[in-house]
């Protein structure tokens, strides 16, 4: 546990993690694993167009591909939390290694649109595993005061896997074909299946967390239960919901095909301008990361800061006059776009204070479903809208709006309770630690 004293500065008590250097290498094969894993989740982004050409399916069949995924990746994250909080991080990681190489695997080998959906399952499925783990074994490894800045790191290492896919994966594509770059990709997932079932450990020494003693549904409904109902948890959900799903669209598979149809680019400047979207998350994802660990009243306003920003460079962009945007309007989109990912991770640091360590698992994967419920919804509206439209983008993008609106209601709906929750939690704990016996 973490607390922080009258002047705001982090203080660390008995308890937390010692961190370290061994800390960091044991997390950093966890991290490698995600890297893996969000390498493989957004190869088909770089892919989409000549997805649609080897499978000959239009746009709504297309979208089909992501949105199962997401449906998958979306559908086990209360599973996948419950296992990690009874099973540990290592064996929940491992099943995902597998899971989600032979999804890159059977993809590339597929022969059929019906086979090549079945892989990307499969993959989403393994996909599940990976960040909720992460968070988790991050959790078990370093004082509590460093969350905010290891789950941007942690993300930051997810986003460098997506510039792999929008750089190496689309050259390769070109330059050797399908079957031979899912195949090669594929094997950084037997790598890091390796790595980690030689070198990761769940905890240190010392630091064992409670026997889980209950089994069964009953415990099942009351961890989900009492993860609900803190309202930090909601919160949370609604922050990642809001605030994640712009930009995953546009990376997981309709940004390249908007800048090369709609606005008329060459799919390697579309490929640079993902690569921008990358390159900024990486970056902000630092400086939130940053901010919130000295700030944690910054939560708020830099999500709701990112949402206003993003729905604003949106609307600039789709009701520009003319048949395309200018080239710094659409730089100036990718770059905000870029701060999507970071404000998503602030969703986990409204739930990780307002639940005891044995409930972080479900917690982080209710929060963890926001962003990829409100991705799997925009993906699907988006194709749908192409298909009844003749291709209008303006139209099928303007569903993002939608989405944003119904996030910011509750987000601003759920921000003071969270507050109070927190406030009334800090008060009683100084109280606690006051009459604690020397």
């Amino acid at each position: 546990m973490s607390n922080r004293n009258g002047h705001g500065s982090p203080v660390t008590l008995p308890g937390d993690p010692p961190g370290g250097r061994r800390a960091a290498l044991v997390w950093g094969v966890g991290v490698a694993v995600y890297f893996v894993a969000v390498i493989f989740r957004t190869s088909l982004g770089v892919a989409g167009l000549d997805a649609a050409d080897r499978f000959d399916v239009n746009a709504s069949a297309l979208s089909t591909f992501s949105i199962l995924q997401l449906l998958v990746y979306a559908g086990m994250q209360i599973p996948v939390g419950l296992m990690v909080d009874r099973l540990g991080t290592k064996k929940v990681l491992a099943l995902g290694v597998v899971l989600f190489t032979l999804g890159q695997l059977g993809f590339a080998l597929s022969p059929s649109y019906g086979t090549a959906l079945a892989s990307r399952a499969l993959l989403g499925c393994g996909d599940a595993m990976t960040f909720i783990s992460v968070l988790r074994l991050g959790s078990r490894w370093f004082p509590a005061r460093r969350g905010p800045l290891i789950g941007q790191v942690a993300a930051l290492f997810g986003m460098a896997g997506n510039l792999v896919s929008t750089v190496f994966i689309a050259r390769a594509l070109h330059g050797l074909g399908w079957t031979t770059t899912f195949v090669g990709s594929s094997l950084a997932g037997v790598v890091v299946l390796v790595l980690l079932l030689l070198f990761l450990k769940d905890h240190p020494e010392g630091y064992e967390p409670q026997p889980a003693t209950h089994a069964g549904a009953a415990f099942v409904r009351r961890q989900i239960a009492e993860s609900w109902r803190e309202p930090g948890t909601r919160l949370g959900m609604w922050v990642h919901f809001t605030t994640q799903f712009p930009a995953m669209v546009f990376l997981l598979l309709w940004g390249l095909p908007y800048l090369v149809e709609a606005q008329g680019l060459s799919r390697s400047t579309a490929g640079t301008l993902l690569t921008l979207v990358v390159l900024s998350n990486m970056v902000v994802g630092l400086a939130y990361g940053q901010i919130i660990a000295r700030h944690h009243t910054a939560r708020a306003p830099l999500a709701l800061g990112t949402v206003a920003a993003t729905a604003l460079l949106w609307a600039t962009t789709l009701a520009y006059p003319g048949d395309h945007a200018p080239m710094w309007l659409l730089v100036t989109l990718c770059l905000v776009l870029g701060a999507c990912g970071p404000a998503s991770m602030i969703g986990f640091d409204f739930a990780r204070p307002a639940n005891p360590p044995e409930r972080q698992g479900t917690a982080s994967g209710i929060v963890n479903m926001g962003g990829f419920v409100a991705s799997m919804t925009t993906l699907l509206a988006v194709g749908v809208l192409l298909d009844a439209t003749g291709d209008n983008y303006r139209i099928a993008f303007s569903s993002v709006f939608v989405l944003e609106a119904l996030g910011v209601v509750q987000i601003l709906r759920l921000k003071a309770r969270t507050h109070r929750r927190e406030r009334d939690r800090l008060v009683a704990s100084r109280v606690e630690a006051v009459h604690v016996p020397v």
